[in-house]
C-alpha cells in the first residue's frame, strides 16, 4: 500500500512539472519563430516570473524516487546517465538565456541567447519523450539490475516519435498559454501559429497511439483485461480535441486547461500501462523488471517521506498559487522587463 501511495506521489509531482514547465519550454520551442525583438521580450515576460519555479518538481520526482524507490534510481541514472547530462545541460543553458539576453541591447548577443533558450527547450522536452518512450519501451537490464545497453539504444525509432510527440505537446500548451497573456500584434501572431500547433500535436499523438497499440501490447493489456480503465484513454482523447473546438469558440483559458488534462490524463495513460513496473527490463521483463515492490524502500521509510511531502508539498502549491494569481493578466513591458 505504501509502495502505491508513494508511486502516486511521484505520478502527481511529474503531473505537475510537465503541465507548469511544459508551457514554459513550449513558449521556448516556438521564441525564434516571432517577428520582433518586442514579441520576443513579450514572450519571455509571460513566463518570467514562473519559470524557475519549476525546477521544484523535478527535484521531488528525483529525490522521491532515490529515497523512496532506491534501486530503480540507481538503474535508471546509470543506464540514463547520458541522457541525464544532456537534460541538465539543456536546463542551465535555458536559464542562462533568459537571464542573459537582457544583459546587453547588441543585435548579436540577443540572436545568440534566443537561439540558445529555443534550443535548450526544445532539446529539454525532446529528452523528457525519449525518457518515456524508452520506459515504455524497456532497455536492457541484466539479472543484477544493471542497464548492459549502448546510449545509441536510447534512439529507437519508437521512443524518438514519443520525443517528437512531447515537443509538439509542449509546443501547442505554450501556444495557448500565450494566447492568454498576450495582446495587440503579439497576440495576433500567436493567434497565426496555434492551429499549426494544434494540428501537430494531434498527428504525432495519433502517430504514436497507433504505434504503441501495434508494437507496445503491454501498454495496452491494462485497458483490455480490466474494462473500467477504458475511461483513462477516452478521457485523454475528449481533453485533446476538445483543444481547438475551444480556440475555435475563442475561449482561450478553458483551452489552456484542457491542454492541460491532456498532459495529465496522458501521463496517467502512461502510468497505467507501466504499473507496477517502474523500469521494464527487454531481457528478461517478469524477471529483471524494476517495479514499485521489489526497489522500494521499508515502509518505515515511506511512512516518514509521506510525512514530510504532506508538510512540504501544500507550501509549494501555495506559493506556486500566488505567484500566479500576483502576475495573472496580460503582459506589458517595462524598464524592469527582460
Amino acid at each position: 500500500m505504501m509502495q502505491f501511495l508513494w508511486y502516486m506521489v511521484l505520478g502527481a509531482a511529474s503531473v505537475l512539472y510537465c503541465v507548469l514547465d511544459g508551457f514554459d519550454l513550449g513558449v521556448g520551442a516556438l521564441h525564434l519563430f516571432a517577428k520582433t525583438d518586442e514579441e520576443r521580450r513579450i514572450f519571455l515576460n509571460a513566463i518570467g516570473p514562473v519559470w524557475d519555479g519549476n525546477e521544484v518538481w523535478i527535484v521531488i520526482m528525483m529525490g522521491g524516487l532515490f529515497a523512496g524507490f532506491p534501486n530503480a534510481y540507481a538503474t535508471i541514472f546509470s543506464g540514463f546517465y547520458t541522457l541525464f547530462m544532456f537534460l541538465i545541460a539543456g536546463l542551465i543553458f535555458r536559464a542562462c538565456a533568459i537571464e542573459f539576453r537582457s544583459k546587453r541591447e547588441g543585435k548579436g548577443w540577443r540572436s545568440f541567447w534566443d537561439a540558445t533558450f529555443s534550443l535548450a527547450s526544445i532539446l529539454v522536452a525532446f529528452i523528457i519523450g525519449l525518457l518515456l518512450g524508452n520506459m515504455i519501451e524497456g532497455i536492457p537490464i541484466d539479472s543484477t539490475q544493471n542497464y548492459v545497453g549502448k546510449f545509441s539504444d536510447f534512439f529507437k525509432p519508437y521512443s524518438v516519435i514519443v520525443g517528437i510527440t512531447t515537443v509538439a505537446l509542449f509546443a501547442m500548451h505554450g501556444t495557448i498559454y500565450l494566447t492568454m497573456k498576450t495582446e495587440g500584434g503579439a497576440h495576433e501572431t500567436v493567434r497565426k501559429w496555434i492551429n499549426k500547433a494544434i494540428l501537430s500535436f494531434i498527428f504525432w499523438y495519433l502517430v504514436t497511439t497507433l504505434l504503441t497499440i501495434i508494437y507496445m501490447p503491454h501498454m495496452t493489456h491494462r485497458f483490455i483485461h480490466k474494462p473500467y480503465t477504458i475511461a483513462f484513454p477516452i478521457l485523454a482523447f475528449l481533453a485533446i480535441f476538445n483543444v481547438p473546438r475551444l480556440i475555435k469558440k475563442g475561449k482561450d483559458g478553458l483551452a489552456f486547461i484542457f491542454s492541460s488534462l491532456s498532459i495529465a490524463f496522458l501521463l496517467v495513460l502512461f502510468s497505467l500501462g507501466t504499473y507496477p513496473r517502474i523500469v521494464r527490463s527487454t531481457l528478461d521483463p517478469a524477471v529483471n523488471s524494476l517495479t514499485i515492490y521489489n526497489s522500494s524502500s521499508s515502509d518505515k521509510t515511506l511512512k516518514i517521506l509521506l510525512i514530510v511531502v504532506m508538510i512540504g508539498v501544500p507550501l509549494v502549491l501555495a506559493y506556486g498559487a500566488f505567484v500566479y494569481r500576483v502576475f495573472r493578466g496580460k503582459v506589458r513591458l517595462d524598464h524592469s522587463s527582460y
